[in-house]
């Protein structure tokens, strides 16, 4: 059997890798992808630099491992990983291209959105009253609120309003015909 599928004296079934709980039962490269901002491809990338088996359970890892893996996740430009597999390029703050991962997503993602609601943007307008930004249709889907679904009223009372609605504008037609014609006017039909 294969060294790397077998458990050592120090396995640990989870582990803190980026603040995230990782299995350690799962192969490396499964478990990295476990991490926010972390892909199957990017955490494949990241164990070939690193040099480590793809094969090789996550709970084999030392804490030197751990933190090797750490520091090519937040620098991966520096250990040869290309630049169109980062997550964030050319930040508008920095003008860098960095790789976000773990808890800084959230953090960046709200920041993002913050930005285009106070530039109104449209996109930021769209956040800020609650619609969907990306296009899609609106009409039956993304509702909110306490009624679901379309109300329809009865057959036998549309009918008895329908009548009712129909008879007063009747009447009004006729007595502005009415008055028209007291006036002197003759009305053309």
């Amino acid at each position: 059997m294969p060294q790397s599928l077998t458990r050592s004296p120090t396995f640990r079934p989870l582990l803190r890798v980026r603040n995230t709980s990782i299995d350690g039962n799962q192969k490396i490269a499964q478990s990295l992808s476990g991490i926010k901002g972390v892909g199957r491809r990017f955490a494949q990338a990241v164990l070939r630099v690193a040099g480590y088996d793809e094969e090789m359970r996550a709970g084999n890892l030392s804490d030197k491992d751990i933190t090797k893996l750490e520091t090519i996740i937040q620098n991966p430009l520096q250990y040869g990983i290309p630049v169109w597999m980062v997550n964030r390029q050319k930040d508008l703050r920095t003008g860098a291209n960095l790789h976000i991962s773990g808890t800084d997503v959230d953090l960046l993602l709200k920041m993002d959105i913050d930005r285009m609601k106070r530039t109104r943007s449209w996109k930021g307008v769209r956040h800020h009253l609650n619609l969907k930004v990306r296009g899609q249709r609106t009409r039956t889907t993304g509702r909110s609120g306490l009624i679901v679904g379309v109300v329809r009223k009865k057959k036998g009372q549309a009918v008895q309003q329908g009548k009712k609605a129909e008879t007063p504008a009747k009447e009004g037609k006729k007595e502005k015909k009415g008055k028209k014609e007291e006036a002197g006017e003759v009305p053309t039909e």
